[in-house]
């Protein structure tokens, strides 16, 4: 193979040069250090809930400086390590040697996570003296820099349990929730199953029969969708039990923080409120009868009077095309350079370094991800690469997430800390970007069907399937505060949910009941729904892109602004600097236009 059709795998020697090396050993030791040094500052100062709170402003400021400069230095560097590591267990699961070392960093991190909690209590007795902490804000330094993280501190400080209670839960987390998912991650990335190809039979990753999905031969897919469902059955009793223990473990620990539900944790965490998520899911439902009105016609179009399952992902049109990897990279970069050159450049700058592990294999976990390594300001892009415009298109997907990281270049760990709404907002942004040109360049009507045809599949996943999973999730945490779920009831509610959104617009007959198998989101003890945060970073970002439409470069400053702020404001206000508003449904219905106006150009082909 010529090196224009290699596939990369990621370069992580910028970070540190090995597992055993001594940069990496140093940096462990290190993080060790900080962590006394932090617990020693905490003791010294009385940070805790109840805590010796000092009465002068300027006396309260220094001791809080102290605490973030400590906590932003340890941050820093425990994800940069943990991320590292992650890098090794996530391409290749039997390297032991980085699963062991991962397993010791999270050890690690349960410690940094309990003086969190102590940090965060003693806020809420900060709270208690509003006067004096809004003087401490309005002083020059590190404090105010951080005003937005210490007001959030303050009112998520009612939802902790005692002190002693959370350092025993971030500890109980390693052998439980955490080790759950660690399992799921195993089981998955190591699934193999016997597909036949033109006569051979070969022994495939899941993720390799998964993506058989976008293959044009229907035969093929049906067939990847039979093999998918029967290696799922056999190993569908533990990974029942990895989501029964998470979800158990996730329902226990918000009950005793006093937590309304799992639901209002994630509401938290995304920075905002009922009101608007539910303002937002009524805005996507009402859509359901324009997407089934699109399954029924590819249906048509592929000759069948309902789509099966194995089909919503069929290529139609001109879509024989399929890319190398060296091409995919040069149509990104110059795609985005039509948005923005600094866009552009930073993209052309992660292909050249190898931030991206693109190659399925054996060992790899599934999907696509971007992870972001602080110390260094760097970015890693995971993703399965089959040469399909869908794997261009989450490419260019994953490198909006790394171009957020590097919008934030220079913020401290606890300034970048970004709700999900948010982290889904330039990768969505970059999607949009790229399908908009291939429509605008379209030759004919089958080349521009074929990309409809791409962007709808992926609005349909983001709309209907995520609600799907939106409902699945409310209906498990619902029934496992009353009882563990057996794998055949988890498939029975999967399938429940995907006949309530897809409805007639799918064959009955042949949905996936296996979806809650493999999705690594429903296995994050510490982010629960992690599904309505797509819609709203596709929804926000398609908003945001009208806007573009209209102000052309103009845009580009605000837009690389509310990047680098977007962890240190909410999605309301950061909205508002543009004249939206989230509560309203004419914002949600604005994006949603977008893709109905899609829907029936598709229909008019």
């Amino acid at each position: 193979m010529n090196q224009e059709q290699m596939i990369p795998h990621w370069d992580l020697s910028s970070v540190y040069t090995g597992l055993e090396a001594d940069d990496f050993r140093s940096a462990v030791d290190e993080l060790r250090e900080r962590l006394a040094d932090l617990r020693q500052y905490l003791d010294e100062q009385q940070i805790a809930r109840g805590g010796r709170v000092p009465a002068d402003p300027a006396a309260l400021a220094d001791v809080i400086a102290g605490y973030l400069e400590r906590m932003n230095s340890l941050s820093a560097l425990y994800q940069t390590l943990l991320y590292y590591v992650y890098g090794f267990v996530a391409t290749d699961s039997y390297n032991k040697t980085a699963q062991r070392i991962h397993s010791e960093l999270q050890a690690l991190g349960a410690e940094r996570e309990t003086m969190e909690v102590r940090f965060r209590g003693w806020m809420g007795t900060v709270g208690q003296q509003p006067e004096t902490l809004a003087a401490v804000l309005e002083r020059e330094g590190t404090p105010r820099q951080h005003a937005f993280y210490l007001q959030e501190t303050v009112q998520q400080s009612r939802y902790l349990m005692s002190e002693a209670e959370e350092a025993l839960a971030a500890e109980l987390a390693l052998s439980g929730a955490l080790a759950w998912q660690r399992l799921q991650g195993t089981i998955c990335s190591q699934l193999k199953a016997p597909f036949e190809r033109d006569g051979r039979v070969e022994e495939l990753p899941i993720t390799v029969i998964q993506n058989l999905y976008n293959d044009p031969d229907g035969a093929v897919r049906e067939r990847a969708y039979q093999v998918e469902l029967q290696a799922w059955e056999r190993v569908r009793e533990p990974l029942a039990a990895c989501l029964n223990g998470v979800k158990g473990a996730v329902l226990t620990i918000d009950r005793r923080r006093g937590r309304q539900d799992a639901l209002h944790d994630a509401l938290d965490q995304a920075r905002i409120d009922r009101a608007t998520l539910e303002t937002m899911l009524e805005a996507m439902q009402d859509t359901f009868p324009d997407f089934r009105r699109y399954w029924q016609a590819k249906a048509r179009r592929l000759g069948k009077e309902r789509l099966p399952w194995w089909d919503l992902f069929a290529p139609l049109g001109r879509a024989e095309k399929r890319y190398t990897f060296d091409q995919a990279r040069q149509f990104i970069v110059e795609t985005l350079g039509g948005f923005s050159e600094r866009l552009a450049r930073f993209c052309q700058s992660a292909f050249e370094r190898r931030w991206i592990d693109a190659e399925p294999r054996n060992g790899k976990r599934g999907g696509a991800f971007c992870m972001g390594l602080p110390l260094v300001e760097e970015s890693r892009i995971l993703c399965n690469f089959d040469g399909s415009l869908d794997q261009v298109k989450t490419i260019a997907h994953e490198l909006g997430h790394a171009y957020h990281n590097e919008c934030r270049r220079g913020k401290t760990y606890l300034q970048r800390q970004v709700p999900m709404t948010l982290a889904e907002m330039a990768s969505t942004f970059n999607e949009t970007i790229i399908l908009d040109a291939l429509l605008a360049n379209a030759s004919d009507p089958q080349e521009e069907l074929a990309v409809l045809e791409t962007f709808l599949v992926d609005a349909s996943q983001i709309i209907v399937d995520i609600t799907s999973r939106y409902l699945f999730e409310s209906e498990v945490f619902a029934r496992r505060a009353q009882a563990e779920l057996s794998a055949d009831d988890l498939c029975e509610t999967m399938l429940r949910c995907q006949q309530a959104t897809y409805g007639d617009g799918l064959d009955q007959r042949y949905l996936h009941p296996y979806m809650w198998a493999w999705k690594p989101h429903y296995y994050r003890p510490t982010l629960s729904f992690y599904n309505f945060p797509y819609a709203f970073g596709m929804l926000f970002s398609l908003g945001l892109y009208g806007l573009y439409q209209q102000q052309g470069s103009d845009f580009l400053p605000a837009y690389d602004a509310l990047l680098r702020d977007s962890g240190e404001a909410t999605p309301a206000d950061l909205a508002a600097r543009f004249g939206l508003s989230l509560r309203e449904r004419t914002f949600w219905e604005n994006g949603l236009h977008l893709i109905r106006q899609r829907i029936e150009r598709y229909l008019a082909l």
